[in-house]
């Protein structure tokens, strides 16, 4: 493997969060991607050109990720990685010990960005595992602090009960599940927004209106819808374990949609939501 990003590779143009971090417009999901093959594939990330990559304590990758991010050859603070805490630990103290046992999995000198993976509104402990979070980025071990899954009325606890606004609330975004009202919420309260299965789950495959836009681009319906999370302002975190899918869901820097196709996606929104309702899950 590589330890320079392969020739041609194009830098993913970058976001300033709200604590002045920069941050990569196109990452690296490992959701599902098994500890066994972590680093391989993480390393072929990196190859390629991705320096964001998207871990948590849940996928039970870190290991792999860790070490892919330490054998990869490439600064660490040109590679930027998230993870997030389980449901289960979102009290103060389990909050902390969870952010630890992380830590020494990833063996990274810090991290870039920690996140509440879940509201679970029926616990109610969101905001105090938040002020564990605010006490982990006081420290110097991660760099920053955000949400996923987070809804505006879980946002505005924060607000209300803490002094840290996220910098990231990440969430699912395609274009068959457009979130317009939460990104609407997260951008007012100085929030990047950061879609999870930006490409729902391969099923934008097979879709016409998309397959009518890549075809005079020489694109693929993937690539397109990429390209629109882009436009929108939006981080958007691809996860693919196959080789040429890692390259392609990273060559779309080279081109640009219209307004014009940019309403024809937008207009692909059927609020399909692929994953639980965060007030529902607990």
């Amino acid at each position: 493997m590589a330890n320079e990003a392969r020739p041609g590779a194009q830098d993913a143009p970058q976001l300033t969060l709200n604590d002045g971090s920069p941050i990569s417009t196109v990452g690296f999901g490992t959701f599902k991607v098994d500890d066994e093959i972590a680093k391989d594939t993480v390393l072929r990330a990196l190859d390629t050109g991705y320096r964001l990559i998207d871990t948590a304590r849940m996928y039970g990758n870190e290991r792999g990720v860790g070490a892919a991010v330490r054998e990869s050859g490439i600064s660490r603070s040109d590679i930027f990685v998230t993870s997030k805490l389980w449901n289960d630990a979102q009290s103060y103290d389990a909050a902390l010990a969870a952010f630890e046992q992380t830590f020494s999995d990833l063996d990274v000198a810090y991290l870039d960005l920690y996140l509440i993976h879940w509201p679970t509104p029926a616990a109610g402990t969101y905001v105090e595992a938040w002020k564990a979070l605010e006490e982990i980025a006081a420290s110097g071990q991660c760099r920053s602090i955000g949400v996923s899954n987070f809804q505006p009325e879980h946002l505005d606890r924060l607000a209300e009960e803490s002094g840290v606004v996220p910098a990231v609330n990440q969430i699912e975004v395609h274009p068959y599940f457009a979130q317009n009202d939460i990104r609407v919420a997260n951008a007012e309260r100085g929030i990047v927004t950061q879609a999870w299965s930006p490409i729902a789950r391969g099923r934008l495959l097979d879709d016409q209106t998309l397959w009518s836009i890549s075809a005079p681009l020489d694109k693929t319906p993937t690539q397109v819808a990429l390209r629109w999370h882009l436009q929108r302002g939006d981080i958007a975190i691809p996860k693919s374990t196959t080789p040429e899918r890692i390259i392609e869901n990273f060559d779309i820097f080279d081109f640009e949609l219209s307004e014009r196709d940019m309403a024809k996606i937008d207009g692909l929104d059927r609020n399909q939501r692929l994953g639980p309702h965060p007030n529902e899950f607990n």
